[in-house]
C-alpha cells in the first residue's frame, strides 16, 4: 500500500499519524486526552491512495458524520472545544476534536443486505462470519434481519480479516463483545429506518468503538455512516426490476472509482491518475447522498 504524503503542520498541534484518508494530531502543549482528527480529500481504492483527490470530500464526510452523531443515542468521541486548543481555520470544516480512547481491535460490520465480501463468503460457504443464511440468496438481496459480522482490524498495510462473533469474544472478552454487537445493531437499525424515510437503503456499514479510560464507558468513534464507511443504495433504483443488477446496486460512494480502475489498471505498480470526469462523478455521488439524508444542499 502506498501511504499518502500529508500536510502535517498545524499551529498548536503535533502530527502523530497519517492513514490513507485521515491525519491525526495532538496538542503541542496538552491536554493529553485530546486528538484532532482531520479528514483529507484523499480517495483510496485497492490499498492505494489515488491521484487526484476528490475536492471537498473531507469537509462533506465530516459534516455527514457530525449530522449522524447528533442523531445517535450513545456517547461519541467528540470532545468539548473548550477543553482543547483552537482548531486551525484551514482545517476547521474537516476536523473533529476527539477524546483519546482505548480503541477496540474489532471493526463492527453490520449488514442489512448480502453483497460485497459478505456475498462472496456466502457463495463459498452458505454463511457470513459463521452466521448461516438461507440458500438461494443473490448479490444485493436484502436480509430479513440485519446481521453483525465483525472483522479483526489489521495492522497498517494489511487487510482486515472477517471473523466470527466467537473470535471477537477471544479478542475483547465476552462482555465487551456483546456490548459491541448490541450497540452496532441498535445504531444500524435506527439509521436504516431514518435513511428509508429519505428513499435511501443502508445496505451495510462499519462502526468503530473505544473505551473512555476515565469513565470506562463504551464510545462510538471515528467516522460514522458516511459514504466511505457505508454502502447506500437509491431505493427507487434498487426496486426497479427493469434495471440490471449492476445499475440497481449503484452505491453513493467511490464505486465509480473502483469500477474505472478495474477497467483501466491491472493492479500492478502505481495506479493511473483518475480522469476529471471520474472525479466529478464521484464528487456528485457524495453530494447527492448528503442532500438526500440531511435535506440540505452541499456547497
Amino acid at each position: 500500500m502506498n501511504l499518502p504524503t500529508s500536510a502535517t503542520s498545524l499551529a498548536g498541534w503535533q502530527h502523530i499519524y497519517s492513514g490513507k484518508v485521515r491525519d491525526l494530531f495532538v496538542p503541542e502543549n496538552g491536554p493529553d486526552n485530546i486528538l484532532l482528527v482531520v479528514a483529507s480529500n484523499r480517495v483510496s481504492a485497492f490499498d492505494h491512495v489515488l491521484d487526484p483527490a476528490i475536492p471537498g470530500k473531507g469537509a462533506l464526510l465530516t459534516a455527514l458524520s457530525n449530522w449522524w452523531f447528533s442523531r445517535i443515542d450513545m456517547p461519541n468521541h467528540l470532545a468539548d472545544p473548550e477543553s482543547a486548543p483552537p482548531v486551525p481555520m484551514e482545517v476547521s470544516d474537516r476536523a473533529m476534536l476527539s477524546r483519546r480512547l482505548e480503541m477496540y481491535p474489532v471493526e463492527c460490520v453490520v449488514r442489512g443486505a448480502l453483497t460485497g465480501s459478505g456475498f462472496l463468503e456466502y457463495r463459498e460457504t452458505g454463511s457470513v462470519c459463521g452466521i448461516e443464511l438461507p440458500a438461494g440468496l443473490e448479490d444485493g438481496d436484502l436480509l430479513e434481519t440485519p446481521i453483525y459480522t465483525p472483522a479483526h482490524k489489521a495492522p497498517l498495510g494489511e487487510h482486515d480479516e472477517n471473523i466470527s462473533y466467537e473470535q471477537s469474544v477471544e479478542l475483547v472478552g465476552p462482555e465487551v463483545a456483546e456490548a459491541l454487537r448490541e450497540a452496532s445493531l441498535k445504531i444500524f437499525t435506527a439509521a436504516r429506518d431514518l435513511a428509508a424515510e429519505r428513499g435511501v437503503i443502508l445496505a451495510d456499514t462499519k462502526f468503530e468503538f473505544g473505551r473512555d479510560p476515565e469513565t470506562g464507558e463504551l464510545v462510538l468513534a471515528d467516522e460514522v455512516l458516511t459514504s466511505d464507511s457505508s454502502r447506500y443504495w437509491d431505493a427507487s433504483v434498487y426496486f426497479d426490476a427493469s434495471l440490471s443488477r449492476a445499475d440497481r446496486l449503484a452505491s453513493f460512494d467511490k464505486q465509480i472509482v473502483r469500477n474505472w480502475l478495474r477497467s483501466n489498471w491491472d493492479q500492478q505498480g502505481v495506479p493511473p491518475q483518475l480522469p476529471a470526469e471520474i472525479v466529478s462523478q464521484t464528487q456528485d455521488r457524495y453530494r447527492e447522498l448528503f442532500t438526500r439524508l440531511t435535506g440540505k444542499n452541499w456547497g
